[in-house]
């Protein structure tokens, strides 16, 4: 590897939604930094299976179906 390039790789504390804290080693920030997440495994819909909807605001589907009903990929 070529020196002087590379970003400086070091250890951090990363502080987790519910308080809990792990140490880790990252390029971010500076050596024995603290990075505070606002959303996390634990906390986001996506990895929870939060409140999860399809709604149809305005019949946005039936336009969508209405104006594309001709097509046809054959």
């Amino acid at each position: 590897m070529k020196s002087g390039i590379h970003p400086d790789y070091h250890e951090i504390k990363v502080v987790m939604t519910d308080g809990a804290e792990f140490t880790t080693r990252s390029t971010w920030g500076r050596e024995g930094g603290t990075m505070t997440l606002e959303i996390d495994p634990k906390s986001h819909p996506a990895w929870t299976g939060g409140n999860q909807r399809l709604v149809d605001t305005g019949g946005q589907v039936a336009r969508f179906s209405k104006r594309f009903a001709g097509l046809s990929l054959d």
